[in-house]
C-alpha cells in the first residue's frame, strides 16, 4: 500500500471522529466581538494549540493586545515547498436568536449538515486542514511538504493583532504559498477556485454648516444645507453610465482578458435566479459589463450609510447643521488605496459648496489580490479538487475583500490560494450557519491531495 492509499484508509477510518472534534469546536462560543467571551475565545485557541501540539507540531500561543495567534508548523522537506494555512477560530455574534431553530453552539445535525454558529466560517473549513496534516502524519509518518498553521481570532473584528504578528514574524512565516479556505463552492458539487479579490477604501464623510439646526423656512435658501450638500456630492460620484467620476479613478485598473471574460460567459450564470434569491426586481451597474464581471472584476462605489436631520416620527422643519455618510470604493487589481484618498478628496474639495466644512475619515483600506492562472500552486490545487469532487474546479473571482489575503503577498510576497467548501446558502453571520458534513470531508480529502501534489512542484524544479 502506497502513502495516498494508507492516507485515503487513516481518512475512511477516522471520519466520526473528524466530525466529533469539529462539533466540540463548535460548542465554544468564541465571540471575538464580545468582550465578555473573550474567555471562550481563549478556550478555542488553547483548543487548536493543544490538538496541533498533539500531532507533534512545534506550536506556539502568540499573545497579542487582543486574542491570541495559535502557531505550529511541521519539520521542514528537503527540496519540497513551504506552505502557510490561515484560518480564524472566532466567529461572529447568534443574534437574533430566535431565527436559530437549533441552539447556535449546539451543533445539530440535520440533512446531512452541521448547523452552528462557525461551522463554516470558518471552524469547519479550517478543520479541514488540520485534519489532512494529521492523515499524513498519522498514516505516511510525514508530511511531504512542511505547513505551517497561522490561526487568528480577530478575523471577525479586522484582523489588526494578526496584521502585527505577520508584519512582526515575517521571516517565521515565510513560506511559497498560503492556503485559505474561508469560501465557498460555485454551487452544489460545483467546486470553485478563487483567484483574485477585489481591494477596499472605506470612508466617513462629516459635512459641516451653521453653528446649530435651522428653521428651514426662516433659513432655507439662504445657508447651505449640509444634507443637500452631502446628497450633491454623493450623486456626482456616478455618471449614468455607472463610472466612478474621482479624477483618474480608472487609470490603474487592469482590464479583464478576453479568456477571463469567456470562462465568465461560460459558468452558466442564473440571473433570474440571482434576482430572486436577493429579493430585487431589477439590477444596474457599470455599462457594458455583466452582472457576475461587475460583482467580481471591475470597481465599485456604494454609499453604507446616510444620516442627517430628523429622524423622528412625524414632520420636524429644520436645516440640519450636519450629515454624513459611510462610502466604501472596492477596488480590483492594480488601483491602490492611497490613490484613490487623493482623488476623493480633491473630488470633494471641488465640489464643496459655500459654508460647508467637510472631514474625510479613513477606515479600511486593502489592496485588491490577484493570483496567477498559470501558477503551478493553482495548477496543483486545481488537479487536488478534481480528484475529489469528480470535476474541474471553476476559476473565480470574489467581489468581497480579505485585507490579510493582501497582507500575505506584500508581507511573504506569497500568493494564496482559496479553496471554499462552503456553499453559497451557508448563512455565514445569519442564523443557521451550516456546512455540509459530505463536503467537509471532501475538504479534508482535497486538502490531503494538495499536499502530495504541491510537494511536486518543488521536485520538478530541482530536477530541471
Amino acid at each position: 500500500m502506497n502513502e495516498n492509499e494508507q492516507v485515503e484508509r487513516y481518512l475512511d477510518e477516522n471520519r466520526q471522529r473528524f466530525e466529533q472534534e469539529l462539533y466540540e469546536l463548535l460548542r465554544i462560543p468564541s465571540i471575538s466581538t464580545d468582550n465578555r467571551r473573550a474567555k471562550d475565545v481563549r478556550r478555542a485557541a488553547k483548543w487548536l494549540r493543544d490538538h496541533l501540539q498533539g500531532l507533534g507540531l512545534q506550536t506556539e500561543l502568540i499573545e497579542t493586545t487582543g486574542h491570541p495567534v495559535v502557531y505550529a508548523e511541521s519539520a521542514p522537506v528537503a527540496g519540497a515547498p513551504t506552505l502557510l494555512v490561515y484560518g480564524h477560530y472566532d466567529v461572529q455574534p447568534a443574534e437574533p436568536l430566535d431565527e436559530w431553530l437549533s441552539p447556535p453552539f449546539e451543533p445539530s445535525v440535520r440533512e446531512g449538515n452541521v448547523y452552528a454558529r462557525g461551522a463554516t466560517d470558518d471552524k469547519g473549513q479550517m478543520l479541514t486542514h488540520i485534519n489532512s496534516a494529521e492523515a499524513w502524519l498519522r498514516a505516511a509518518g510525514g508530511l511531504p511538504v512542511q505547513l505551517k498553521f497561522f490561526l487568528e481570532g480577530e478575523e471577525e473584528i479586522g484582523s489588526e493583532n494578526a496584521m502585527r504578528v505577520l508584519e512582526q514574524r515575517a521571516e517565521q512565516l515565510g513560506c511559497d504559498a498560503v492556503v485559505v479556505s474561508d469560501s465557498s463552492q460555485l454551487g452544489p458539487d460545483r467546486p470553485a477556485i478563487t483567484y483574485a479579490l477585489r481591494g477596499i477604501a472605506y470612508y466617513e464623510l462629516l459635512l459641516t454648516g451653521p453653528a446649530r439646526d435651522l428653521h428651514s423656512g426662516v433659513f432655507g435658501g439662504a445657508v447651505t444645507n449640509p444634507a443637500n450638500a452631502l446628497a450633491h456630492l454623493l450623486a456626482a460620484m456616478v455618471d449614468a453610465d455607472g463610472r466612478i467620476q474621482l479624477p483618474g479613478f480608472y487609470d490603474d485598473v487592469l482590464e479583464l482578458s478576453a479568456e477571463e471574460r469567456r470562462r465568465f460567459a461560460e459558468i452558466g450564470f442564473d440571473e433570474p435566479a440571482f434576482m430572486e434569491r436577493i429579493g430585487v426586481s431589477g439590477l444596474s451597474g457599470e455599462a457594458g459589463y455583466t452582472t457576475l464581471e461587475r460583482r467580481w472584476a471591475r470597481p465599485t462605489f456604494d454609499v453604507n450609510g446616510l444620516w442627517g436631520g430628523y429622524q423622528g416620527e412625524g414632520s420636524k422643519t429644520v436645516l440640519p447643521a450636519r450629515a454624513a455618510a459611510k462610502l466604501s470604493f472596492r477596488l480590483v487589481p492594480d488601483q491602490r488605496p492611497e490613490q484613490i484618498s487623493r482623488a476623493l478628496r480633491t473630488f470633494v474639495a471641488e465640489r464643496a459648496l459655500p459654508g460647508i466644512d467637510w472631514e474625510l475619515v479613513e477606515h479600511n483600506m486593502a489592496p485588491a489580490v490577484l493570483v496567477p492562472l498559470e501558477s503551478a500552486f493553482l495548477s496543483a490545487a486545481a488537479r487536488s479538487v478534481e480528484a475529489v469532487f469528480g470535476t474541474p474546479p471553476v476559476f473565480i473571482r470574489e467581489g468581497g475583500s480579505i485585507p490579510i489575503v493582501a497582507a500575505f503577498k506584500q508581507g511573504l510576497q506569497a500568493d494564496t490560494l482559496l479553496l471554499g467548501w462552503g456553499l453559497d446558502d451557508d448563512n455565514a453571520h445569519s442564523p443557521n450557519e451550516k456546512l455540509s458534513l459530505r463536503d467537509f470531508h471532501r475538504g479534508i480529502r482535497a486538502s490531503a491531495y494538495l499536499w502530495q501534489q504541491a510537494s511536486l512542484i518543488s521536485r520538478s524544479k530541482t530536477s530541471g
